[in-house]
């Protein structure tokens, strides 16, 4: 184990998504884009729909979050996330369709329409496109 690597866990409802020794770990929360290193100070926050960036100690791995929570601390991370997705589980067709919904049903402006629901599933199926793009 490396002295810059810290222990990095990712669970949805599902499964365990990911565990294991990480250099950084790049998630988007509803305060913004943030980057963990090692001794971080401890943290708490809300995780927004994204793509996480998992900087292993060769290779980086890209995921889509979809809401959860991130806790920070100095030597582990821990991620409960509602959806886990990696890229080549990522149906693009799919998100894609969801995204062009979501952007006519803001567009609409009707009364009956919930807005931030909307949003949710414009952000939550751009996260998906994002992550699976090569």
């Amino acid at each position: 184990m490396a002295d810059n690597t810290f222990k990095l866990k990712i669970i949805s409802p599902e499964r365990t998504f990911y565990e294991g020794e990480v250099i950084m770990f790049e998630c988007r929360t509803t305060e913004g884009e943030i980057g963990i290193l090692k001794n971080h100070i401890p943290l708490t926050a809300v995780l927004a729909p994204g793509v996480a960036r998992i900087h292993e100690t060769e290779s980086v791995e890209k995921a889509a979050l979809i809401s959860g929570f991130v806790e920070i601390l100095q030597d582990e991370v821990t991620v409960l996330a509602e959806i886990a997705e990696w890229p080549d589980e990522i149906d693009v067709k799919r998100a894609e369709e969801a995204r062009i919904r979501a952007e006519r049903r803001l567009m609409e402006k009707k009364s009956h329409t919930n807005l931030a629901r909307a949003s949710l599933a414009l952000q939550r199926s751009i996260a998906r496109i994002e992550a699976a793009k090569k």
